[in-house]
């Protein structure tokens, strides 16, 4: 029951509301990339993302059953479903079946776990790796093999390195346990096998390191977020509560042991490692948020189990049943957030109401602009709301180029395709609308510059944001802009390596973000910037896809 229970509980919670009705752009990655072929993804591995391959290749298998939203998210909803039971399973070994039961469910009911739970990431299935393989750490000392656990953080780590570093909670762990000696080789040898495997990772992934150029320096704030995070209420009475079981909990010496090296040692070291070289983000800690539910459970337990109050208040405190009803109500208090995390609002972006907007203003050969080239991911997430549209940038899809977004175009070819144009909509990011930012890469330039010297605004009205800022824009050729004009929408002379019409399919367009850089004092900067600023307040910079 301390296994079952919890794991159906937060099958429930995350099955509950899986369809949001889009999905967002960390999302929008894993689709279009898990629909590649295994060539494919391997050759996109060299460039980008290698840090998730092992995820990307098990996505492929599953979405070559059934390509939609729910099927993504279903491997997250099952591995935390899995995480909850391991949770249980942890607490049961550790301090008996109602500290087991009590852990998991608490587990199960936390929003964090029951947000990651819904995301097309690895984030879900890298915290059911780290519980699977902690149980068997805690199996290991008391004399079995160490190779499964050796096999299961291997794999864990494939899945995202930066799991590797609960090997430093797990010394922990054998040092407050006093393991003999016998122990220590054991777990060394299963280091070094993890070690072995996940080295030509490491090797590939650093030299992919800008992918997270974007992350801040953490401080106070980031790691009271993720205190926040990982109780089962962020506020409020639970939040306070959480805290003052944990504390009770210390003292349980065979769960401590375990726990708290678990919750504190992988965030604290990651964060530490950001002051100088910022790599840290909540997600990355996920797994770490498994050692807390163990803490409250065994204060609860300890609380409870302390010889006070009447004989029948005792009695009906110590039966599992009244701490099952403790977590309900928690979860209850937490309603709200849930509710909110089930919106498309609560995500950074909408990629499908990108596409439907788009759909609805487009007509048919409408030349199309992604500023920046990432921008595209709509269209590659949702390909039917641009169908109609000529992506006039783009050079090579993505899937044959070995990218993310396909490669573009050089700054001469585009000019001379934007010169055959009478139409022009802009899809752009909300941090490309600041006119002190300003592009290093040469075919972005063009596309700013040729927008403001070539082209206006059609009509304040034709200006349309979706969720996260994201701009659609029709431009119209300057009447005294030079260059030969065509027809609305067509397209004409544009040599071998145009696009004539649109494909069904649009292409991506980029390796990786392009790179920004502010501009050097007294120049000028495209003037789409005022043209096109949002009613709400844009990012303060650029945010490439995350690890």
């Amino acid at each position: 029951m301390a296994v079952a229970v919890p794991a159906a509980v937060m099958l429930a919670i995350g099955l509950w509301g899986l369809d949001r009705g889009g999905i967002w752009r960390d999302e929008g990655v894993t689709f279009q990339v898990a629909r590649r072929s295994v060539p494919q993804i391997w050759r996109l591995l060299h460039g980008v993302d290698a840090v998730h391959g092992l995820y990307y290749l098990l996505m492929h298998a599953v979405l070559a059953v059934h390509s939609d939203e729910i099927v993504l998210r279903l491997p997250s909803v099952c591995a935390a479903a899995a995480t909850a039971g391991l949770v249980g399973a942890l607490g049961v070994r550790l301090a008996g079946a109602r500290v087991g039961l009590w852990a998991g469910l608490l587990y199960a009911v936390t929003p964090m776990v029951g947000h990651y739970a819904q995301e097309g990431r690895s984030y879900a299935l890298v915290a059911a790796g780290v519980a699977g393989a902690t149980l068997l750490l805690v199996r290991a000392l008391d004399g079995r093999s160490w190779w499964p656990y050796a096999l299961v953080l291997a794999a864990t780590c494939l899945l995202h390195e930066l799991a590797v570093l609960v090997l430093c909670a797990h010394a922990v762990t054998l040092v407050w346990t006093r393991a003999p000696k016998r122990a220590w080789w054991g777990w060394a040898r299963a280091t070094g096998a993890v070690g072995v495997v996940l080295l030509p990772l490491v090797l590939v992934s650093r030299a992919q390191s800008g992918q997270v150029e974007w992350l801040p320096v953490p401080g106070w704030g980031s790691a009271e977020r993720l205190l926040r995070g990982f109780t089962a209420g962020p506020t409020g009475v639970v939040f306070w509560g959480c805290l003052m079981l944990v504390v009770l909990g210390l003292p349980v010496r065979q769960v401590a042991a375990v726990a708290l090296p678990l919750a504190v040692v992988p965030p604290a070291l990651l964060m530490t490692v950001s002051q100088v070289r910022p790599m840290y983000d909540d997600r990355y800690v996920l797994y770490a948020l498994a050692g807390v539910p163990l803490l409250v459970a065994a204060g609860a337990d300890r609380m409870v189990s302390a010889d006070a109050g009447r004989p029948t208040m005792r009695r009906l405190l110590h039966t599992p049943a009244a701490g099952a009803l403790a977590v309900t109500l928690a979860f209850l208090h937490a309603l709200p957030v849930y509710r909110q995390d089930r919106t498309p609002a609560h995500r950074p972006d909408d990629l499908a109401a990108v596409s439907a907007l788009t759909a609805r203003q487009l007509r048919p050969g409408d030349p199309v602009v992604y500023l920046p080239s990432i921008g595209r991911r709509s269209a590659l997430a949702y390909p039917k709301g641009f169908r109609r549209a000529w992506d006039i940038a783009l050079g090579e899809p993505g899937p044959p180029s070995g990218t993310l977004y396909g490669r573009e175009v050089g700054a001469g070819e585009l000019r001379r395709r934007l010169a055959r144009v009478h139409r022009l909509w802009v899809v752009t990011e909300p941090y490309a609308l600041r006119s002190r930012w300003y592009p290093g890469d040469p075919t972005e330039r063009t596309k700013l510059t040729a927008v403001e010297e070539q082209f206006v605004p059609a009509s304040a009205q034709r200006t349309r944001y979706v969720l996260g800022g994201v701009a659609l824009r029709l431009y119209v050729r300057r009447p005294d802009a030079f260059g030969p004009t065509v027809g609305p929408g067509a397209a004409v002379g544009l040599g071998p390596t145009a696009a004539p019409s649109p494909t069904g399919t649009p292409g991506p367009a980029s390796n990786s973000r392009p790179t920004v850089t502010r501009g050097p004092t007294g120049k000028h900067s495209p003037a789409i910037a005022p043209a096109l600023t949002p009613p709400t307040p844009a990012p303060a910079s650029p945010r490439p896809e995350p690890r």
